[in-house]
């Protein structure tokens, strides 16, 4: 079964919003999860390009799903993911990253390769 274009858009911007807003909620709770972290201006900024993307995923979600849609679900699932497992095995940040890897990555498949038109 294949996934179509709008329900990978909702699914993408509804992963992409409590991670947007984690940060913003509690810096504490935040930090017990995925470790200390020295550039909270990093965090911030992050925060503030993920809700972005969850933002338009969403608002794409309600009609057909462009292909410059596609390209930022993809582009931003495989960039996340890619950073995640390349900074977990550089022991530079916490290894509970690989649990977003296992969920961004699927999410580029399904872009490139899994979803049809819609």
């Amino acid at each position: 079964m294949r996934l179509d274009r709008r329900t990978l858009a909702a699914a993408q911007a509804a992963y992409y919003a409590p991670t947007a807003l984690a940060p913003l909620l509690s810096r504490r709770v935040f930090e017990r999860v995925t470790g200390p972290k020295t550039e909270w201006w990093l965090v911030m900024t992050v925060s503030a390009l993920v809700g972005a993307v969850a933002g338009s995923l969403a608002l794409a979600a309600r009609g057909p799903v462009t292909a410059e849609t596609a390209v930022l679900g993809a582009g931003c699932a495989v960039g996340m993911g890619l950073v995640d497992v390349t900074y977990v095995c550089r022991r530079r940040i916490s290894p509970v990253y690989l649990l977003d890897a296992a969920v961004q990555l699927p999410i580029a498949a399904a872009w490139v390769i899994g979803v049809s038109r819609g």
